[in-house]
């Protein structure tokens, strides 16, 4: 759950446990304090927006997210007038239209589509239905009860959420006072260095805070609760009872065989190659291994045969007797 915070002044709900955010018909947030100074005289303009608005229509804040907030407050509104229910329609089919009329006109005034077109909409269907409207409204719709349950689980999730934060800070803060008093009492009646006893001292701090940090995970990346047992299927054990025979592979290089790892200094094919770092070592690579797949790769598929070796002799002798 992300923290909340004035777009204003930018103070937090998580600095300032106190902070109350205030919303009007824009939909934007303001903290209580920024409310009384930019609405001293009453009335003025949304500092995001612009919007004009009126010191008396800012109400608490309820949702995280504003738009929410603005589209519950509209469709609270709405409501009110559209409180036509099921009984009043002759098929569903009706029924369904008029709920499909109603979250279009929702939708308009949420999202600033064809506002005034849908403001008289709403003004044609009030005299339309003046005596049904005010008998339907002594009665909760199922939408109003739905809102007015969301409402109420946000603001058991707010209280929870800001609990745990102030149980967390009251908890640090008893532990900072229980280790001053403990550092002040071996300080006067130790007998050793103060040095030594406050680098002790510095030195379980850091490992309480260590281990603070270091929780242990209760469940594996798979989602496996850790410690359930009975997860896998137990192991099929082989007939001939051996779990695993080791067989090095062979390889056919279709050509010269290349010289093994002990013979690459012997034969002098590290002369030119940088050797290895330390970073490098750290992280796993040497400089011989790669030499060595480097000289497989160039031996392998080249098909070689004594025939050809001693007509490539041949031919470099002969060019050396020309030269």
């Amino acid at each position: 759950m992300d923290d909340q915070f004035c777009p204003r002044c930018k103070t937090t709900k998580y600095r300032n446990p106190s902070l109350k955010l205030m919303v009007n018909i824009c939909g934007h947030a303001l903290c209580d304090n920024c409310v009384e100074l930019l609405f001293v005289r009453g009335s003025g303009a949304c500092p995001q927006c612009n919007v004009p608005l009126r010191r008396s229509n800012f109400r608490l804040q309820l949702f995280e997210d504003s738009f929410v907030e603005k589209e519950v407050d509209i469709r609270k509104k709405v409501l009110k007038d559209f409180n036509k229910k099921e009984d009043d329609f002759a098929s569903l089919k009706e029924y369904n239209d008029y709920l499909e009329m109603v979250e279009t006109i929702i939708f308009n005034l949420t999202n600033g589509i064809e506002v005034e077109e849908t403001k008289l909409q709403i003004d044609q269907y009030r005299k339309e239905n003046q005596d049904l409207i005010k008998k339907n409204r002594s009665k909760l719709s199922k939408d109003e009860q739905y809102l007015e349950m969301l409402i109420d689980l946000e603001q058991q999730e707010h209280d929870h959420y800001y609990k745990t934060l102030l149980n967390e800070e009251l908890e640090a803060k008893k532990a900072k006072v229980k280790n001053k008093e403990a550092l002040i009492n071996e300080l006067m009646f130790s007998d050793l260095p103060a040095e030594h006893i406050l680098a002790s001292h510095k030195r379980e701090m850091a490992e309480e805070e260590a281990v603070k940090k270091a929780k242990p995970p209760s469940a594996f990346s798979t989602g496996i609760k850790i410690g359930k047992q009975n997860i896998f299927e137990p192991v099929k054990k082989p007939t001939d009872g051996k779990l695993y025979v080791y067989s090095e592979p062979t390889m056919e290089w279709l050509g010269p065989e290349p010289p093994e790892e002990d013979q690459l200094q012997d034969f002098g094919y590290l002369s030119h190659i940088r050797a290895t770092t330390e970073q490098e070592k750290g992280g796993g690579f040497d400089s011989i291994i790669s030499c060595q797949r480097a000289l497989q790769d160039a031996f392998c598929g080249l098909y070689f045969s004594s025939l050809s070796l001693d007509s490539v002799t041949n031919k470099s002798r002969h060019n050396m007797d020309v030269s």
